[in-house]
C-alpha cells in the first residue's frame, strides 16, 4: 500500500471491532507508540499499515 492510499478509517474500524478506539486515541495523544502498536496488533492491523500509522504519529510531533 502506498502511503498516499492510506485509509485511517479501516484502522479505526478494526479497533472498533475490539472496542479499543478510545484507548488507541489516548495512546496517540500521549505519544505512547508501544501501546498504539500493541492495540493495532490486537485489532489485527497489518504490519505495513502499522508502520504508516507510526510514521504519521512521529511526523505529527514535529508540527507542534
Amino acid at each position: 500500500m502506498d502511503e498516499s492510499d492510506f485509509e485511517g478509517t479501516l484502522v479505526l474500524e478494526q479497533l472498533a471491532a475490539i472496542d479499543k478506539v478510545d484507548d488507541f486515541f489516548e495512546a496517540i495523544d500521549s505519544d505512547d507508540f508501544e501501546r498504539a502498536v500493541s492495540l493495532m496488533k490486537k485489532a489485527r492491523v497489518d504490519a505495513e499499515t502499522i508502520s504508516i500509522v507510526i510514521k504519521k504519529m512521529k511526523n505529527s510531533d514535529h508540527k507542534h
